[in-house]
């Protein structure tokens, strides 16, 4: 697809970026992935400890990050800051794509949230883990290889431009337009 932004472009959104507030926050969208490839864009959801995102295929899909193949519980859920997915994306009608189940306009940078830090939305409370979350072919393929350079490499890491992963610390119901409050 030729109409994924350049690295240029992307870059010049960094200011943008930066300025993503650091304590509270909105969750902008919440996509659901039922199967393998495909997205369900929700209006509120279940958080559980046990199962990730009720409905979400999390725990179906396990991981190759852990011996046995079974999902990995520092990967329950995974957030991408919302300027930085619109940035590549280039319209809200393809956020979904990244298969992120939160995006909120947070910086997640491991200086504002290391791994540890915990997250209020709704009445559910995540916390950020040391798992790094990185761009696959699949988000290549989606947003061209620009937006796999952007968000891969030391500094794109440090800031978590392609996002973070977390678990789930209390259960709980959000929605969109909650308030995400960085708790520690």
């Amino acid at each position: 697809m030729s109409n994924h932004p350049t690295l240029e472009e992307l870059q010049t959104a960094i200011p943008d970026i930066s300025a993503s507030p650091s304590d509270h926050a909105t969750v902008d969208m919440i996509t659901r992935r039922p199967e393998t490839g495909e997205r369900e864009i929700l209006e509120t959801c279940e958080l559980d400890e046990t199962h990730g995102l009720v409905g979400d295929n999390w725990q179906q899909r396990g991981s190759s990050a852990t011996p046995d193949g079974s999902a990995n519980p520092d990967a329950q859920i995974t957030i991408i800051n919302t300027r930085i997915i619109d940035a590549i994306a280039g319209s809200k009608s393809r956020w979904h794509l990244a298969g992120d189940q939160l995006v909120i306009d947070i910086n997640l940078s491991h200086d504002n949230l290391p791994p540890g830090a915990r997250l209020s939305i709704g009445t559910a409370i995540i916390e950020l883990t040391a798992e790094p979350h990185t761009g696959c072919a699949k988000f290549m393929s989606r947003f061209g290889k620009d937006a796999l350079r952007f968000v891969s490499g030391p500094q794109a890491m440090q800031q978590r431009r392609r996002g973070a992963n977390a678990k789930i610390i209390k259960p709980g119901t959000i929605q969109i337009g909650d308030k995400a409050t960085k708790l520690t």
